[in-house]
């Protein structure tokens, strides 16, 4: 799948370095796609507590920090 504007993905937080939150996923929208064959894309992250706005953030087929991926299907 190619990633498109308005697609809702999973974005893996990076969590804290001393352990105290786990890297774990939000929601996010994808916002812009900057290149659609490396799978770069702008979103707006979902937070229990807000969103945020991540730029430049990579694809990974698996849950890896700091990237987005295709959530699971359930």
């Amino acid at each position: 799948m190619k990633p498109s504007i308005g697609r809702t993905v999973h974005y893996q937080r990076y969590g804290t370095p001393g352990g105290e939150y786990k890297s774990e996923p939000s929601a996010a929208i994808i916002t812009e796609v900057v290149n659609e064959d490396t799978g770069i894309v702008h979103m707006t992250v979902l937070n229990p507590t807000g969103f945020h706005f991540n730029r430049d953030v990579p694809f990974s087929e698996v849950p890896k920090p700091g990237h987005w991926n295709w959530p699971p299907r359930v």
